[in-house]
């Protein structure tokens, strides 16, 4: 049976302020086996981890991301006190790390223009232990990115069940399906975002690549009772 990756997906958000930089430090060090996290860009082009396209909820500024500096933005705090974290800043901290990265370009509300190669290029600076997962839901993103560097994993994200999935990832090049709840297919798939005991045995068990959680340290636990 395949081997489930659990990715702390945004950090540890039960713990921690989410895409924070102390959330990642602690799952680097703490047992997560993967991470995931959501890059946008500032006004003058520099990547920047967040989730959402406004500060509104995660900080304490309001407005859209693309609409401020980064030296603007930098004023602003997490709920931990940090600044909004740079790319760059969480690559340092996962570099040489034995973890699986998986970026998602998020762009499916505002595609920043130039996202793609920036982001692929930053991320060449920086040696990772293993290959970065590039995700999104924005199609066009991810032929973008094939375009600007074919050798990498690309992977599509989607909430909603795509039809003869393992077809539509050979035709597409991509790594792998992202999807909400489980394909009934033999295509590689990582699923967001798994949170409850009883649908992560159930993943576990299929055998999934990979699932998406806000708690990893309570699914690692789980996990490994699966394995007693």
């Amino acid at each position: 049976m395949t081997q489930t990756i659990i990715f702390a997906h945004r950090g540890l958000p039960v713990k921690f302020a989410e895409n924070s930089l102390q959330g990642f430090k602690y799952a680097a060090t703490h047992g997560a086996e993967g991470v995931e996290f959501d890059v946008h860009l500032t006004k003058d082009k520099v990547p920047v981890v967040m989730h959402d396209e406004t500060l509104d909820r995660t900080t304490n500024g309001t407005g859209y991301i693309k609409d401020y500096t980064l030296s603007e933005i930098r004023r602003f705090r997490l709920a931990n006190g940090e600044p909004v974290p740079m790319l760059s800043e969480l690559f340092e901290i996962l570099q040489g790390q034995d973890l699986y990265v998986n970026l998602e370009f998020k762009t499916n509300k505002i595609h920043d223009e130039g996202i793609e190669a920036i982001v692929l290029a930053l991320a060449q600076e920086y040696h990772f232990v293993h290959p970065i997962i590039f995700s999104s839901f924005n199609y066009q993103t991810l032929k973008n990115c094939q375009r600007i560097d074919p050798h990498q994993q690309y992977c599509f994200l989607n909430k909603w069940p795509v039809p003869f999935p393992e077809q539509f990832a050979a035709k597409d090049h991509f790594a792998a399906i992202h999807p909400h709840w489980y394909l009934p297919s033999k295509v590689t798939q990582r699923i967001w975002t798994v949170d409850k005991v009883s649908i992560a045995k159930r993943y576990f068990k299929l055998g999934v690549a990979g699932i998406f959680t806000n708690d990893f340290e309570l699914m690692n636990k789980v996990k490994k009772s699966q394995k007693l």
